[in-house]
């Protein structure tokens, strides 16, 4: 047996072995790696604030500790006043719930010759084994819920302690990064650093004004409707559409809908057509023009990059896929060489063997047969010099 043989399969089985280490440790933290980029994304937000701040006489961790707080207040207003809201509309739907079945049985006896009655459906609906079985199946519910509940709270907590650390210690973390790189990377990073700064910015920027967007239209159609709560539905509507990706527009018509249901029926399927026919003019027209503007991608880029980061990352990745592309399409934009393009037909979608196009050549036609028509069909005596 060669020397080296023992030696390569003991080095063959300690890569092995630390490649399934590695691989177990990945998949054991996959959960804080995704809250440590959640946390790094919303830490390049809010940077321009607290470095706002810090350049007025601040302290940076006493500045971040303000917009956290700011950003705490606000998001706590609104959820108070909306569950305040919705509480009272679930009791005004629970109280006029009698009124409604009532409605609708009489509509049926009406149309389908029945003879229904209110007391009849909820005796049968008591007794059925059905309601049995989903109150026993929502009370094993209720713990997993719970679980869930603070899985998600210790979760949030997680983020935001992270992005407090990072936006207040954002110097410290470069400083950390670029000492143990060379000068000429250490610009690099930092010039990468300022455009993720600058494009989070951007695309923050740009779903708080389809936010506002949305939230008018819809504001005007609840009003016209006569819908209650109309502004902070409005408001519901902008926020939860843009800043929770997948399903956000599916949350954010649901509320605006049961509320309506409350006042006319009919006013829900207006809104409900109202969502669906807003939703695709912001898909296909002003979330491609705006995202293009101030990300600065394409819009079919960014359309591409939602649905990879949704297939990496789930949610999570639909949400960072926009700034992540843009920081990097402009950070590798800054290296590539660029060349004068070439005057060729084929530039502007031409082919070289092309001929005339069918419209030059009728004009050609054209022209050659109007100097014939101008000519005298019938020539007198003495007109040609004979």
């Amino acid at each position: 047996m060669p020397r080296w043989l023992p030696r390569a399969m003991v080095l063959a089985l300690a890569l092995v072995a630390v490649f399934q280490l590695g691989s177990w440790a990945f998949h054991q933290l996959t959960g804080l790696l995704v809250n440590v980029l959640i946390a790094f994304f919303l830490a390049l937000a809010i940077e321009p604030a607290v470095s706002w701040m810090a350049s007025r006489g601040l302290r940076r961790g006493f500045a971040a500790f303000i917009v956290f707080i700011g950003v705490l207040i606000v998001a706590a207003g609104f959820v108070t006043l909306l569950g305040s809201m919705l509480a009272g509309q679930i009791i005004k739907m629970v109280e006029g719930f009698p009124d409604y079945l009532d409605s609708v049985i009489n509509w049926v006896n009406a149309h389908f010759k029945t003879d229904l009655k209110r007391v009849d459906i909820q005796e049968g609906l008591l007794r059925s084994d059905w309601l049995r079985n989903y109150v026993q199946n929502s009370a094993t519910g209720v713990l997993d819920v719970s679980a869930q509940v603070i899985g998600g709270l210790f979760q949030l907590l997680t983020v935001a302690l992270f992005s407090f650390y990072f936006a207040a210690d954002g110097p410290r973390l470069r400083r950390t990064i670029c000492s143990v790189l060379p000068p000429a990377r250490q610009a690099e990073v930092l010039r990468a650093w300022e455009i993720a700064v600058n494009k989070t910015g951007g695309y923050l920027y740009s779903r708080g004004l389809m936010a506002l967007i949305s939230g008018v239209a819809h504001f005007v159609l609840l009003q016209i409707l006569g819908v209650p709560y109309a502004p902070v539905l409005a408001v519901w509507v902008g926020l939860v559409s843009q800043f929770i990706p997948t399903i956000g527009t599916y949350l954010a018509g649901a509320l605006p809908m049961l509320i309506a249901f409350t006042v006319d029926p009919w006013y829900a399927l207006w809104v409900l057509i109202f969502v669906v026919v807003y939703q695709q003019f912001e898909n296909y027209v002003l979330q491609p023009k705006l995202t293009s503007k101030t990300v600065d991608i394409h819009p079919a880029v960014a359309f591409g990059s939602v649905i990879a980061g949704t297939a990496l990352l789930g949610a999570v990745g639909a949400l960072i896929a926009i700034p992540a592309i843009a920081t990097l399409q402009a950070f590798l934009g800054a290296y590539v060489k660029r060349y004068a393009v070439t005057d060729d037909p084929r530039v502007h979608g031409h082919r070289r063997g092309d001929g005339p196009s069918l419209l030059t050549r009728a004009r050609g036609l054209w022209a050659a047969r109007r100097p014939a028509e101008r000519r005298p069909t019938d020539e007198g005596p003495g007109q040609d010099g004979t």
